[in-house]
């Protein structure tokens, strides 16, 4: 089965790197229209999850509709800044309602954005909610503020589509939205339609989930807004290359994406610090599309069979049969 796989990108990817040991980053400063032509240097990229505000306050938005469209982009997501040192003691969550106000205001913004550019969601990344040491803070307050705060905005413009990147930590060592099923709730006691979840497979790992099994659960609660590819040691949030390190696990959500019949774009969210950027996402789709035909290949049938079996071994040949063929 030939599947028309269309890919996008984090504009991050293409963007400085900067980590607590190399504060003076890995290389120049690059402006947002910089980077957009970055990603379109690519050439297999069809679309950018677009951080706001952009590097520079001359920036407008017109200029990035420009840029998008002399690269053959569009704009799919919009990501307000919401984890900068201005929000280091939170976002939706911080104990000044000023700071919480300002994240209103931000996302206020954000969405204007979004619909100039014609994104499909806004996406709330709010790194900075949670807490770092026992005792800091009242759990069950900054649940109802992180809950609280993306209600109000979801119930400010109703037409907009939002979506939460969850994962477990860093910046904060615990995230307000850590898993699938915690963000899950959220949604669930904000009571509104327009909230849902872009699903990072590396959040997914670095959580100690399943990525094919929670990606699944997510679709299957209608909240799954947007996917993100990438790797990692699960350890870290290390934002490697697809496939190379987890090539099974990988394999597997692949396989999940196309049970939940996934066409939308699959978007690379990576950190190459010390790769060339369009090499390191021309890897990755490398990787998916070689993945993904790799399972045109697979025993359906037979997989049925040891599902229902739940056969741990019969199911390890016919990956290994596809992997490491005789």
């Amino acid at each position: 089965m030939t599947r028309n796989l269309t890919f996008g990108a984090g504009i991050w990817m293409f963007g400085q790197f900067i980590d607590r040991y190399a504060t003076d980053a890995y290389g120049p400063p690059v402006s947002t229209l910089e980077a957009i032509d970055r990603a379109g240097s690519v050439g297999e990229l069809m679309a950018l999850d677009v951080n706001y505000p952009f590097t520079d306050p001359s920036i407008t938005t017109a200029q990035v509709k420009e840029a998008l469209g002399r690269n053959n982009l569009k704009a799919i997501a919009i990501t307000p800044a919401i984890y900068s040192r201005e929000f280091q003691s939170g976002s939706f969550t911080n104990p000044d309602p000023a700071i919480r106000k300002k994240t209103f205001e931000l996302a206020k913004r954000a969405i204007e954005v979004a619909h100039d550019l014609d994104a499909k969601y806004v996406k709330f990344w709010p790194g900075q909610d949670g807490y770092d040491y026992p005792f800091q803070v009242d759990h069950a307050q900054i649940w109802d503020f992180a809950v609280g705060g993306i209600r109000e905005v979801a119930e400010f413009s109703p037409e907009t589509q939002f979506a939460i990147e969850y994962k477990t930590k860093e910046p904060r060592i615990h995230i307000s939205f850590s898993t699938a099923a915690r963000t899950l709730l959220g949604i669930q006691e904000m009571g509104v339609d327009n909230v849902g979840i872009v699903f990072d497979f590396g959040h997914s790992l670095f959580a100690k989930e399943t990525p094919a099994d929670a990606v699944q659960l997510v679709h299957k609660h209608g909240k799954l807004v947007s996917v993100e590819v990438n790797d990692n040691w699960r350890e870290w949030d290390d934002d490697l290359a697809v496939g190379s390190i987890h090539i099974v696990e990988t394999l597997e959500f692949l396989y999940a994406l196309r049970r939940i019949n996934w066409e939308a774009p699959i978007l690379l969210d990576q950190f190459p610090f010390r790769e060339d950027t369009a090499n390191a996402a021309l890897a990755s789709i490398r990787t998916v599309r070689a993945l993904d035909k790799l399972l045109d290949r697979l025993d359906l049938n037979a997989l049925h069979a040891a599902h229902e079996k739940q056969d741990a071994l019969a199911a390890q040949r016919l990956i290994q049969d596809l992997l490491i063929p005789n």
